[in-house]
């Protein structure tokens, strides 16, 4: 680890996040091995210790105890004869089913081993376990790796593993070209296939990976709970928007999971361009009671050409994610976790407002790394067809997170955002529906230098989008287009590093 006090340039670099988590240096891409045991939470990750684009994967490794300041650690699975570590999960085996822990508790990594097959340029995935007894500090892998292989499925990876209670065994969720597979265990070793899901269902454009697998209260209430199936899509040069993460709404009974949505409804958990292969931690105590989730804030179309030097890639904002009726049905929305709150600085506020063209309610704040929430009310008075904010705005440049009044559509504009030349639909508008309720809606933006994250209608409409401004580019705006709007309430915080 770094010693930060010895370091007075550390995390300074041009375009480098300060309240995200980012690896120290060189390439990072999924979250692997989420795992919440005595205290801390764990955060692996696809790791290429030796350069800035993708090559042999690792398991880069961190934990925290508030899910915002990150001590980095050493490197937690290296590549060995069975091959490159591709993504997985972690869990807790609390009562020992695997027996390599002497009958306490002891922490077990599932993950997929990555090579050819023997005299064959032919990509052949298996997966395989590793197990510590030391927090996660070191780890062992099981000698008897691999422990689940299927010759006859090339995309074969990225097992997502929990235990479910009502049938007392592990299952694993996998992803198997473009469908899931099921498979179940009664001690993380000897594995039995048990469904398939996925033919016919949601969006297939791309490969399917990084699955996960949950049960959710809808609405808090505990009487009424529905399974959601998380299955991020893989890059296609047919589709312009690239890498992209659905979910499905259903049951599972421990062997096969049913979709409640139509077989041609499409459910994306984000609608911006960078939040991929994210999936939630594992063992967040029952007196917690949240699903967190994190993702990668990246897009396969140019993560590797990214315009950063020292490091290249982000995770999202940790998540809490639930479920909850709306117009549509049971749908999933997020929310930055409460612990971010600890980091907030310097506060700005302004009550009833009114926002109009050619005015500027935001004049003289400036910063690249802050927090907004703000409710707007659009009754009779409200005339404006287009509000919201202009953020990390320059003498040429600036980002847009704004609000479609007529369509009532949420978007992202960073057409203008900065550097973006180094991929031809980098520079775009990304947008997503955002009901009107009450008259009001509610945004939540986070900007963090080279990332704006925007959570309306307390998480209904999530976009997440990527930005390379000037580091002088720090002003902001809160503007109205051809009409007023009135702001019933904005807090404004400046954010402190989580870094130095």
């Amino acid at each position: 680890m770094t010693n930060v006090l010895e370091k007075t340039d550390y995390y300074t670099e041009k375009y480098r996040p300060q309240f995200h988590f980012t690896p120290e240096s060189q390439w990072m891409n999924d979250p692997n091995g989420m795992v919440f045991y005595h205290g801390e939470y764990h955060l692996f990750y696809q790791y290429h210790p030796y350069g800035t684009t993708w090559g042999p994967m690792h398991w880069g490794h961190a934990v925290s105890k508030d899910l915002i300041h990150w001590e980095h650690l050493p490197i937690g699975l290296a590549p060995d004869e069975h091959g490159t570590i591709f993504s997985g999960s972690a869990v807790v085996d609390w009562n020992d089913t695997s027996g390599f822990f002497e009958g306490k508790s002891g922490l077990v990594a599932i993950f997929t081993h990555a090579d050819t097959y023997p005299h064959s340029d032919r990509p052949r995935q298996r997966q395989s376990l590793a197990y510590s007894k030391d927090n996660g500090r070191t780890w062992m892998k099981y000698e008897g790796n691999p422990v689940l292989q299927e010759e006859s499925i090339t995309d074969f990876r990225d097992p997502k593993v929990f235990w479910h209670r009502e049938t007392s065994q592990w299952v694993m969720v996998l992803a198997a070209g473009q469908v899931i597979r099921f498979y179940t265990s009664k001690n993380l070793v000897s594995w039995e296939f048990a469904s398939e899901f996925g033919e016919g269902q949601g969006s297939h454009k791309g490969v399917w990976e990084c699955p996960d697998l949950f049960e959710l209260p809808v609405d808090g209430d505990s009487n009424q709970k529905k399974w959601v199936l998380i299955v991020s899509i893989g890059s296609h040069e047919k589709y312009k928007e690239g890498s992209r993460t659905q979910y499905f709404i259903g049951d599972f009974n421990g062997l096969t999971f049913s979709n409640h949505q139509s077989p041609e409804t499409t459910l994306w958990i984000d609608h911006g361009r960078d939040n991929y292969a994210g999936v939630s931690w594992s063992d967040v105590p029952a007196e917690d009671g949240r699903r967190i989730y994190i993702g990668w804030m990246s897009n396969w179309q140019y993560a590797t050409i990214t315009p950063t030097k020292e490091w290249r890639s982000a995770m999202t904002i940790p998540r809490v994610i639930e479920l909850k009726n709306t117009v549509d049905g049971v749908r999933l929305v997020q929310n930055p976790v409460r612990e971010l709150q600890g980091i907030r600085g310097e506060k700005s506020s302004i009550e009833n407002e009114v926002v109009r063209p050619g005015e500027n309610l935001l004049a003289g704040m400036s910063s690249n790394t802050f927090e907004i929430t703000a409710t707007f009310e659009l009754g009779a008075m409200g005339t404006a067809t287009e509000f919201g904010f202009k953020v990390c705005k320059g003498e040429d440049e600036g980002t847009i997170v704004g609000y479609d009044v007529e369509n009532q559509q949420l978007f992202i504009d960073r057409t203008h955002s900065g550097e973006a030349d180094f991929h031809q639909h980098f520079a775009a508008k990304h947008e997503c529906q955002l009901l009107i309720r009450d008259h009001k809606i509610s945004l939540h933006v986070l900007v963090d230098r080279s990332s704006v994250e925007v959570f309306g209608n307390n998480g209904e409409s999530v976009i997440t989008d990527l930005i390379f401004p000037k580091e002088e580019s720090v002003q902001m705006e809160l503007y109205a287009k051809n009409g007023e709007v009135r702001l019933q309430s904005l807090e404004l915080y400046k954010m402190k590093s989580v870094w130095r």
